[in-house]
């Protein structure tokens, strides 16, 4: 696929927006990090496979585990007003 653009000044910098099928073909994202290669006959531009961050989920007790009662200000008891009943 070959699409005609121009390259712009953006701030001090030049750049090239990637718009219409040039994002959608190849799934570039709004900050995703890619890798650009520079050679004699221009840029080659490829997304950089970010691994997943895996889950770490907690059950109840792990949750739990070290809290005590000064940990979790059971001596600061909330004074209910009147019209909150």
């Amino acid at each position: 696929m070959k699409i005609r653009t121009s390259i712009q000044k953006w701030g001090n910098s030049l750049a090239i927006r990637i718009t219409g099928p040039l994002k959608t073909i190849p799934h570039f994202t709004a900050n995703m990090p890619v890798e650009i290669e520079v050679n004699e006959h221009g840029l080659k531009i490829s997304p950089i496979a970010v691994p997943k961050k895996k889950l770490n989920l907690l059950n109840e007790t792990q949750i739990l585990k070290g809290l005590t009662a000064k940990k979790a200000h059971t001596d600061e008891i909330a004074d209910i007003h009147h019209r909150e009943f």
